[in-house]
């Protein structure tokens, strides 16, 4: 293999690793979202790919976006929003915190 396509194969596989990278950080924010469904989603994208022999932007665009769909359709609606309340819970929890803070000079 020439020099040229190593360097061309070792930044495409840099790409893929970005990519997927981004796409599980994004995914594991999203409510409701836990191991399994972050394994599941990273095998369907993975196996895609492999059958297709398509990089992972081409196939499924933005690893934000295609984390978000993902999240809606595997994560059951009732599990997303007991994640969306919990979520709402820390936030509050932290802005309080932050507020006592600000009050006690810490």
């Amino acid at each position: 293999m020439a020099k040229k396509d190593r360097t061309t194969d070792a930044a495409k596989d840099k790409d893929r690793e970005k990519w997927m990278a981004r796409f599980q950080v994004r995914l594991v924010t999203q409510p409701g979202v836990d191991r399994a469904i972050v394994l599941q989603a990273v095998k369907e994208v993975t196996t895609h790919c492999e059958e297709t022999g398509e990089d992972p932007r081409t196939a499924f665009g933005d690893p934000d976006a295609h984390a978000v769909q993902v999240a809606a359709r595997l994560v059951p609606e009732d599990r997303a929003a007991r994640g969306r309340r919990n979520n709402a819970l820390v936030d509050a929890l932290d802005s309080v915190r932050d507020a006592v803070g600000k009050i006690g000079g810490a």
